[in-house]
C-alpha cells in the first residue's frame, strides 16, 4: 500500500514516514522546493515537489495512494504574518482534503493538535470532549488549528474518512525547525533557560506519536479525534530531566507570568523593528498560564495506543542535538 504524508520533512511528519516504512507501505511525500530535506536523506521514500497552498500541485501526490497522512502545519508563536498560519493551515488542510477526494484516497489521518482541546478549569487533564471554542483559542496558531480541525471534521460529516489525532507535547530526535517545544529543549540542555514559570505539558516521544497515527488508521472512527499523549509534567521537572541528561544545574528562579508577559512584548517590538525573531512569545507566555495537561485513557481504550516514559524522549532529542553540532558535550 501507498501512503501520502505532508510535513515528512517536519518533526512529527519524519516519524510517522519511518512509521509506516517500519511497516511495510510505500510512502510518498509532498515536500516544497525550500524544504530542508535532511529527515528524509536515508529513507526510501518518493518525493513528489508541490505546496498546500497550490491546489494544482495536490492531485499528482495523492494519485494511486491508500492513504493520507496530513501531518503538515506552520507550528510558530508570534507570527509576524499571522496569515500565513491560516494559509497553510486552514487553507492547506482543504486543499489536501479535496485532492485526497477526488484522488479516490481511502482514508486520511489528519495531525490536529491539544492545542485545539479545552483545559478544564479544576486542573484536571483536558479530554477529546471538554467544553471548547474558537474564543477560547490563545493566538493565531492555536486558533488556525482550531479551525483546520473543523474543516478535517467538515470533510468527514461529507463521507470522507477522516481520523483526527491530537499529539500533546512532543520530544525526540529530527526537530530540525526547530519548533518552540525544540528550542526550549535545546535552550534547557545548552543552559540557556536561567530562570522558569509554572507551567505543565504533557510529554510523549516523537515515535510513540507516529505509532499512533498509525494505529488511528487502522482503528479509529471516522470524524473522532484522539489525544496522542503521554505523561504530565511540571515544566520544573522538565527542566531538571533534561539537566541531570547534560550535567548541568537545573534553573531555580521562578518566575510568575506577570513578569514575564512585558519582557515578551517588549521582545516582540524589537524583534519587529529589527526584522528578527524572538524566543520568548506573548502567546506563548499567555499559553503558560494554563497547565497543558492532557489525558490519552480513549486513544488506549480504543486504537491501543502505548507511550514511554519521557526520560527516554529527552535522552533521544539531547542525543540528536549532539549528532546534529547543535548541542557541545
Amino acid at each position: 500500500m501507498r501512503a501520502l504524508v505532508t510535513g515528512a520533512t517536519g518533526f512529527v511528519g519524519a516519524a510517522v514516514a519511518r512509521a509506516l516504512l517500519q511497516e511495510g507501505w510505500q510512502v510518498r511525500t509532498l515536500v516544497r522546493k525550500s524544504s530542508d530535506r535532511r529527515n528524509l536523506q536515508h529513507l526510501p521514500v518518493e518525493l513528489v515537489e508541490g505546496d498546500l497552498a497550490e491546489r494544482d500541485s495536490l492531485p499528482r501526490a495523492a494519485a494511486d495512494c491508500e492513504a493520507l497522512f496530513h501531518v503538515a502545519a506552520d507550528y510558530r508563536l508570534g507570527a509576524r504574518e499571522p496569515g500565513d498560519l491560516y494559509r497553510t493551515n486552514v487553507d492547506g488542510t482543504r486543499n489536501i482534503l479535496n485532492a485526497a477526494r477526488q484522488a479516490g484516497v481511502a482514508r486520511v489521518v489528519y495531525t490536529s493538535s491539544v492545542a485545539t482541546i479545552g483545559i478544564p478549569v479544576d486542573g484536571s487533564p483536558g479530554r477529546e470532549e471538554t467544553p471548547v471554542a474558537l474564543t477560547d483559542m490563545i493566538g493565531h496558531y492555536k486558533r488556525s488549528k482550531y479551525l483546520a480541525e473543523e474543516v478535517a471534521r467538515e470533510a468527514a460529516r461529507a463521507g470522507t474518512s477522516v481520523v483526527i489525532v491530537n499529539p500533546s507535547t512532543p520530544i525526540g530526535p529530527g526537530d530540525v525547525k526547530p519548533t518552540p517545544t525544540g528550542q526550549m529543549v535545546l535552550d534547557a540542555a545548552s543552559g540557556r533557560m536561567p530562570a522558569y514559570v509554572d507551567t505543565g505539558l504533557n510529554i510523549v516521544h516523537v515515535d510513540d506519536v507516529a505509532t499512533g497515527h498509525l494505529l488511528a488508521f487502522h482503528h479509529g472512527r471516522v470524524g473522532e479525534r484522539y489525544i496522542l499523549g503521554g505523561q504530565d509534567m511540571t515544566l520544573r521537572e522538565i527542566l531538571i530531566e533534561i539537566a541531570q541528561l547534560v550535567g548541568r544545574k537545573p534553573p531555580r528562579i521562578r518566575l510568575p507570568s506577570g513578569v514575564v508577559l512585558p519582557i515578551a512584548y517588549a521582545a516582540e517590538f524589537v524583534a519587529h523593528l529589527t526584522g528578527g525573531t524572538t524566543r520568548v512569545t506573548v502567546e506563548g507566555v499567555r499559553m503558560a498560564r494554563k497547565r497543558m495537561f492532557f489525558s490519552s485513557e480513549k486513544a488506549a481504550r480504543e486504537l491501543g495506543y502505548q507511550w514511554r516514559a519521557p526520560p527516554q524522549a529527552f535522552e533521544d532529542a539531547v542525543i540528536w542535538l549532539r549528532e546534529q553540532g547543535l548541542l557541545r558535550s
